[in-house]
């Protein structure tokens, strides 16, 4: 059902959140914001000081987003303009920021937000999914990031810096504890410090499980494989751990080592038959978030595993001057099996007859179910730079990249022999990037990169072997900024990006007797400008940006229709326009106010370009159609593009007793009309105006470093679609499940 929640009772949110912001009591004159430092330009800055758009999220704000259980995707509508979805579960999600981003599910699909982690990119989509604990700062860049952290960054870069090993002995233990229809349990620790003169460790871990509480009420009559019964999936189980040394020779030389894995094993999408429409958007009355009726599919497992190291050397050739080295090194392998229909009904490899006539809830026409895997991922990468403060006024980083990933995904459709589709990527790049003072009130940035980038499938197996198919291309992409320093407490900030992301093959369909699609290398050119400020006595942080950007030849996924096909198509053109802004105020000692806001205007410009709509039949298409029936989608919106994100929290805590303080946080999410996983545009397939919110409050001892809290997770219960499949039914998967809570907290160090 759509959100409990109007636009009216948004906009009186929104109106007191901002009251509250601008409000301000009596308040000492040394209570101040702390700074927030960045490494968007791959060096510690004020965040204030860099012309680019960051938002950085710490601490608490951070930390409660994963309370309980949630994977990378609760980043999503967290931070203004950017999004995240999936339809493979919590092991391939999809980022999307300032609109742009990649409905395809494919497991070699490329995406135009890159995931960086330590500052090495986690390009498939199965290594973004890389479970997040431990993490000192998360910082969202968007924009176009091509010069610094490489091709595949048209949209921008979500960038995660781990704890690292110290001189003092520190760490923490934590775990909590959420009973009911949904029990999920999660532990996590670290512990580090010096073991000599020269060498300092950090050992982290995560345990997670949530028990399986979705029932499969399919009836016995259609229940083939003996699938049905209470608390049947839903659940997932996963370790992950990270292992980190790092090695100090004198002020000069520093050595630092990383190994890191996990192991999943759980539930991946829920795809539910006919839970949405026909003629409306929103879940209708057969959405049971409890139970699915699924006749295939082995109630839908997904597991992974995951081994990576990366070794970082910074060597200081002089007080100026440092040379860095980065080697990754990433190997993975996961496998995902689904009842696609989401429901059940006629099975045209028995004598079962047809749904009975009318019905439309969770009987289907005909099963559908499909396993994915991906085999061997093996990625490695390579950079060197030297980077110099060569005056006073002049900052410069240069060197060289390398890239090389290898992998196959088998694709088994039970109705045919799997199929394995075995793909290579090889991508070299250098680059330069410079930052010069030109006077005490203005500072000019720049930068440039050349990517040579090359990828190679080659099918083997039934229905259909194919030959290798190739594509590759060398791009130049570059960014200009200038940063002008306005009085004590406002910058300004221009910046010009264009921005790459190279062709990419799409042959899973060769699984279904289809043919490979390529998509062209596309290119965005993207302007913004904004200001940043510290008001109120350093109180009071806002920022604000305002974009345009064009893409040519825009890539997409045509993804369903009647063959239930995954075409790679691209746009002559694409646009997006819109504003940013974040903020954060100090009202006083005990209450801290966040807030952000962003639009996204999208729209595809291309009058040529037609695609399959839903298979089914069912859905109400809005788009015109040309004389094949297919739909004609110049002027649509981008798919999975919110037209608002509304972000706020607030953060209150109070004295008790002479140890410890009272505190009391909570953070709501809204989020605009949504286009959903579809490139055409019908009555079912939006999502309108619909939010998400937490709380956690607790107890917490200053003095001996522990706490305790009750924390909720979709406090509301908010019933929300986050995609569909437009196949054979009208399918659609939900967001995460109400949850209540207990965890606990004690840490500890020398300091």
């Amino acid at each position: 059902m759509r959100s409990a929640l109007p636009i009216r009772s948004f906009n009186r949110v929104a109106a007191a959140a901002l009251a509250l912001l601008f409000a301000g009591g009596a308040v000492a004159e040394e209570l101040v914001l702390e700074e927030v430092v960045t490494t968007a330009q791959r060096r510690a800055e004020n965040i204030q000081e860099v012309p680019v758009s960051v938002a950085s999220l710490a601490g608490e704000q951070f930390d409660t987003l994963f309370d309980a259980g949630e994977d990378i995707r609760a980043l999503g509508t967290r931070v203004p303009s950017l999004y995240a979805e999936s339809s493979n579960g919590r092991l391939a999600p999809r980022f999307y920021i300032r609109g742009l981003g990649n409905t395809d599910f494919d497991l070699a699909a490329s995406q135009p937000v890159s995931i960086i982690v330590d500052e090495v990119v986690q390009e498939n989509v199965i290594l973004k999914s890389f479970p997040l604990f431990d993490i000192e700062r998360a910082e969202v860049l968007r924009g176009p990031q091509g010069t610094l952290f490489g091709r595949n960054t048209p949209a921008g870069i979500v960038k995660f810096d781990t704890r690292k090993p110290t001189r003092e002995v520190e760490g923490f233990l934590s775990g909590s504890f959420a009973p009911g229809q949904a029990s999920t349990s999660t532990v996590q620790g670290a512990v580090g410090g010096p073991l000599s003169d020269s060498f300092s460790t950090r050992v982290s871990f995560l345990y997670q499980d949530r028990e399986d509480w979705i029932d499969n009420n399919v009836p016995a009559s259609a229940d083939f494989n003996g699938l049905a019964g209470s608390d049947a999936l839903g659940g997932f189980n996963e370790f992950a751990y990270r292992v980190q040394g790092l090695y100090e020779m004198g002020d000069n030389l520093r050595i630092l080592g990383n190994v890191h894995g996990r192991s999943y094993d759980g539930t991946a999408s829920v795809f539910r038959a006919n839970v949405i429409g026909p003629g409306t958007d929103g879940f209708n009355a057969n959405f049971d978030r409890g139970s699915v009726t699924f006749d295939e599919g082995n109630n839908n497992p997904q597991e992974a595993e995951a081994l990576g190291g990366s070794i970082k050397v910074e060597l200081d050739l002089d007080d100026r001057t440092t040379l860095t080295s980065i080697t990754a090194h990433e190997v993975v392998e996961n496998k995902s099996l689904g009842d696609i229909d989401g429901g059940y009904g006629a099975d045209f490899l028995s004598e079962v007859g047809p749904c009975p006539p009318g019905v439309l809830g969770t009987c289907i026409p005909f099963p559908s179910q499909t396993q994915d895997g991906l085999d061997n991922l093996d990625q490695f990468t390579q950079e060197i730079r030297v980077a110099q403060q060569a005056t006073d006024q002049t900052f410069w980083q240069a060197g060289a990249y390398y890239f090389k990933s290898e992998f196959a995904v088998t694709t088994v459709p039970f109705f045919v022999p799997p199929t394995s589709v075995f793909h290579e990527n090889d991508a070299i790049a250098l680059f330069g990037h410079v930052s010069h003072d030109v006077n005490d009130v203005f500072t000019l940035t720049g930068g440039v990169r050349w990517t040579d980038d090359e990828k190679r499938a080659d099918s083997r197996g039934e229905p259909v072997p194919s030959g290798p198919v190739e594509v590759s291309d060398s791009e130049i992409s570059w960014d200009l900024s200038g940063l002008y320093t306005l009085n004590d407490q406002v910058n300004l900030y221009g910046r010009i990006a264009r921005g790459f992301r190279a062709p990419t093959i799409q042959a899973r369909d060769l699984a279904f007797f289809g043919a490979p699609s390529i998509a062209r290398s596309e290119t965005i050119q993207s302007y913004e400008g904004g200001f940043k400020a510290d008001l109120a006595g350093n109180r009071l942080r806002l920022n604000g940006a305002v974009f345009y950007y064009t893409i040519d030849d825009q890539q997409l996924s045509a993804i369903g229709g009647g063959g239930n096909f995954v075409q790679l198509v691209n746009a002559d053109k694409g646009t997006g326009f819109g504003v940013e802004l974040d903020a954060e105020f100090l009202v006083n000692e005990n209450l801290t106010l966040t807030a952000g806001f962003s639009t996204a205007d999208t729209e595809l410009d291309d009058s040529t370009l037609t695609v399959p709509p839903c298979g089914s039949g069912l859905c109400t298409v809005t788009d015109p159609l040309d004389s094949n029936g297919n739909a004609i989608v110049d002027g649509n919106p981008f798919a999975q593009a919110p037209e608002y994100i509304f972000t706020f929290t607030a953060d209150f805590s109070r004295p008790w007793g002479n140890q410890g303080e009272l505190f009391f946080f909570t953070d709501w999410a809204f989020q605009g009309e949504t286009q959903l996983n579809v490139i055409y545009e019908s009555l079912e397939f939006i999502s309108d105006d619909t939010f998400e919110a937490g709380i956690r409050t607790g107890y917490r001892n200053l003095e001996h470093d522990w706490e305790v809290a009750l924390y909720g997770r979709n406090i509301t219960d908010e019933e929300n679609v986050k995609g569909v499949i437009d196949f054979n039914n009208l399918t659609g998967f939900a967001n995460e499940p109400q949850i209540f809570g207990i965890s606990f907290r004690k840490g500890w160090s020398t300091r």
